[in-house]
């Protein structure tokens, strides 16, 4: 198996950072390959700007969508892009590390998605047709290939429960693993959190560690998230709304485009 991670932690001594230690010696253990995108230790530039598309004529207006498809298909995408593309169409898996800072992810990883998942490389809008709008959505560049999260929370898991002030994990982790990953063609595995990451209580980092390894041991068994695909007969076209009396009676909000099966 060939496996990516990308981590977005600034302390080489972090939980996180002590996780992927652990997660990397337990797959190269089993014969893996593995590949570490550390983007702190990289230096990974977090921003959009007209310097990332090299055919991008200076002083004129930068619509970021047209130029990212452009430089992606006359290879015009600067170095350090192309090489965190190289090491995705590499991996069959994709492992995202990062603690839970204001209710998402660390700049620098939203700045990976950014400019690494270019228009044409990490998604395709397609031609819309009476029964099909792009190959997005459980379809893709990355079809076939598997992603999860791993991440730290500082608070409680009752915290961020179905009544909790912060809101459902699951809920906070939507836009990633759905309107991200899966938006972009990869079958996402349930997230790894762990709660009270910050409580220094020795408990909580040995159970940490003892669910990665768990994971790293049946990362091709996992049963994925079975997220509705959007090709495939569950949403209006061109609309994109789920057809009325799919969900179940308890389902409602994001839940709703999980297919319980």
């Amino acid at each position: 198996m060939k496996v990516l991670f990308v981590i977005a932690h600034p302390d080489k001594n972090s939980f996180n950072h002590s996780l992927l230690d652990a997660a990397v010696k337990r797959l190269e253990s089993q014969g893996n390959e593995v590949k570490v995108s550390d983007l702190y230790a990289m230096t990974f530039k977090a921003i959009v700007d007209a310097d990332d598309f090299l055919n991008h004529e200076e002083g004129t207006r930068l619509k970021v969508g047209e130029a990212s498809f452009a430089a992606t298909e006359s290879h015009q995408l600067t170095d350090d892009v192309v090489a965190e593309q190289e090491k995705l169409k590499w991996a069959d898996t994709v492992i995202f590390q990062f603690p839970i800072w204001w209710s998402s992810m660390p700049a620098m990883m939203k700045g990976w998605f950014d400019r690494v998942f270019s228009s044409g490389f990490g998604y395709n809008y397609g031609i819309r047709t009476d029964t099909r709008y792009g190959d997005r959505f459980g379809e893709g560049v990355m079809e076939g290939k598997r992603a999860f999260i791993i991440t730290t929370i500082g608070s409680s898991k009752e915290q961020y429960s179905e009544r909790g002030i912060s809101g459902s994990i699951n809920d906070i982790l939507f836009p990633i693993n759905h309107n991200t990953l899966f938006y972009a063609g990869f079958s996402v595995l349930p997230p790894i959190v762990t709660f009270r990451a910050d409580s220094r209580r020795e408990e909580v980092y040995v159970n940490a560690e003892k669910a990665v390894l768990e994971r790293m041991d049946n990362l091709a068994t996992v049963e994925p998230i079975h997220y509705r695909r959007q090709n495939f007969g569950d949403y209006t076209i061109p609309e994109l709304t789920l057809k009325e009396g799919l969900e179940q009676p308890d389902q409602a909000h994001f839940d709703i485009h999980i297919e319980r099966v």
